[in-house]
């Protein structure tokens, strides 16, 4: 089959597309990147690729809350063509604010009519933006992008990323779902995210939300202590993308 093509959504404010796009490259897709104007103008665009993926950065500037105004856009008018997309078996990747976006539509979390959202990412317990590297563990085997992956070891850049569920009962359905498929190693945990999680997945598994960026760590020379010797044959974070690409093939 030929290489998915790869939609890279960018918003004013947002800042890893471009970095984003290079890794499905090295993995072996074709990308486009696209200004949400263009899917507000003419939605049916979604339908000329099968990998979606919202980005980090800071869209719209998070000024009334991480992801929000994007998610809002999203939300209420491109909901239809989006839940049309993963109906169609195809793959969302929402990373750092892409997450935060994703969480505010239904794609990623069910969402109940009387008590609300499964869940939702807010402020980080220390009350400040974190900027480091953590290691990370993945959970069961139902996320496509996560195939064939124990750990990584990433960096993270948010101000909002702490993952809290509704309740208790809502992690427990979600952890017995196998939706909470990346957690912080415990001494890693930036933000006090319940149950250290660090990415879910949807009920099919075909939707990923992540704070870490996978994107930064596809060349072993960006690892932190590579000229220590610590780096692998090539970044932790390339296999998820590679992953995503095999999924077509």
């Amino acid at each position: 089959m030929a290489a998915p093509n790869v939609l890279i959504l960018r918003a004013p404010g947002t800042n890893c597309d471009a970095e984003t796009a290079f890794a499905f490259q090295q993995a072996g897709a074709k990308t486009e990147v696209l200004h949400i104007n263009r899917l507000l103008e003419q939605p049916t665009l979604f339908r000329q690729f099968q990998i979606l993926c919202v980005p980090g950065g800071f869209s719209y500037g998070d000024d009334i809350g991480s992801g929000r105004i994007l998610g809002n856009q999203m939300l209420h008018h491109l909901v239809d063509e989006m839940l049309r997309f993963k109906a169609d078996g195809k793959l969302i990747l929402g990373i750092c604010n892409g997450f935060q976006v994703l969480m505010k539509s239904p794609v990623l979390l069910e969402t109940d009519a009387a008590d609300g959202p499964s869940a939702t990412l807010t402020v980080n317990d220390c009350g400040r933006y974190q900027d480091r590297w953590v290691r990370l563990q993945t959970q069961g085997t139902k996320c496509v992008f996560l195939t064939g992956i124990e750990q990584m070891y990433l960096p993270v850049a948010h101000a909002e990323g702490k993952f809290v569920a509704r309740d208790e009962q809502t992690l427990k359905r979600l952890e017995a779902a196998g939706q909470l498929v990346l957690r912080y190693a415990p001494a890693d945990n930036p933000n006090g995210a319940m149950a250290d999680v660090a990415g879910v997945c949807d009920a099919t598994g075909r939707v990923l939300g992540l704070m870490p960026h996978p994107e930064r760590h596809i060349d072993p020379t960006q690892h932190p202590r590579w000229t220590r010797g610590e780096a692998g044959a090539v970044g932790d974070g390339l296999q998820m993308f590679r992953n995503a690409v095999a999924y077509f093939g």
